[in-house]
């Protein structure tokens, strides 16, 4: 049965006023078109919905059981309208955001609350998951924008990267060694001293691995760590030579807790990046997330 919902829209008003001159009014539709309408749907249906009174009209037996079910449809289908006008607005919404806990910091959360002051209904789910256990969730839909370092991989034709910031890495000693600031190190070199970086699943890993297999060199870390925060904490208290990235440590190098050092080989600058669906649309609240991101750069 294939019947126009405008005609069950018609029904639920005229059931509601019980009466065809106010439905009318209420519809903005001539009371010739309703009680058409209104005809049509019973044709339709195979039998009557309204008794005809001089007072108006009344729903038939069949007519209010039929009413229950169109009145709960029409609710859903208002509660529906309500909420994508809701989400339109932004008014209610969430965002769900894959990220290192070190970009979160070092660099989303201006962003954050930028958005949150405008918009401050909008509920932020943040995963910290390493990229490559991020990139499915956002391929299923599970996540809608991951903010991650670019290293110059690609991960298919449904992800969509897009570089944001330009960043520089550097490799950093504390106070207890800054003599070593003052000499030229090759890469090959770090491996006589101790090194501190982070661990091979991370991105930033990858890409520092990967400008050494261009020079013919293999880093041989004395500490590998997860965490991002604890290479610049172990390398200021003198456990190494660190590898990080120098915007994120200005602070620190103003207030020589630590010193790049000098490398021979060119040490490619690189992007903090967002990966999005091309799949998968994103919500009006990323959306506006991303218009922020893209217009503080």
């Amino acid at each position: 049965m294939n019947i126009d919902l405008e005609l069950y829209r018609i029904f639920y008003v005229v059931a509601n006023y019980g009466n065809i001159t106010k439905a009318s009014l209420a519809l903005n539709i001539s009371q010739p078109a309703i009680s058409k309408a209104i005809k049509n749907l019973e044709i339709s249906l195979g039998g009557n919905l309204f008794i005809r009174t001089k007072r108006g009209v009344i729903l038939t037996q069949e007519g209010e059981e039929f009413f229950k079910f169109i009145k709960q449809a029409m609710e859903y289908i208002t509660n529906a309208e309500n909420k994508f006008t809701d989400l339109i607005n932004l008014e209610t919404g969430t965002i769900k955001i894959g990220i290192s806990a070190t970009l979160t910091k070092e660099f989303l959360l201006p962003y954050l609350a930028k958005f949150h002051e405008l918009y401050p209904h909008i509920k932020i789910e943040i995963s910290t998951l390493v990229t490559k256990e991020l990139i499915p969730k956002l391929r299923n839909g599970l996540i809608d924008l991951i903010i991650l370092n670019l290293n110059g991989d690609s991960y298919g034709n449904d992800i969509k990267l897009t570089p944001i910031k330009k960043v520089q890495d550097v490799f950093v000693v504390g106070p207890k060694y800054k003599d070593l600031a003052k000499k030229e190190l090759s890469l090959k070199d770090l491996n006589n001293y101790s090194l501190i970086l982070q661990a091979k699943t991370s991105n930033t890993r990858t890409f520092i691995d990967n400008i050494c297999k261009d020079h013919n060199v293999i880093l041989k870390p004395n500490m590998e760590v997860a965490s991002y925060s604890l290479v610049t904490e172990f390398t200021k208290i003198g456990l190494g030579i660190g590898y990080v990235t120098k915007e994120f440590i200005t602070k620190d190098l103003e207030n020589k807790n630590l010193y790049i050092l000098n490398i021979k080989e060119d040490i490619p600058s690189r992007y903090i990046g967002m990966a999005t669906s091309t799949i998968n649309s994103p919500n009006f609240s990323t959306k506006k997330l991303i218009e922020i991101i893209n217009n503080k750069k």
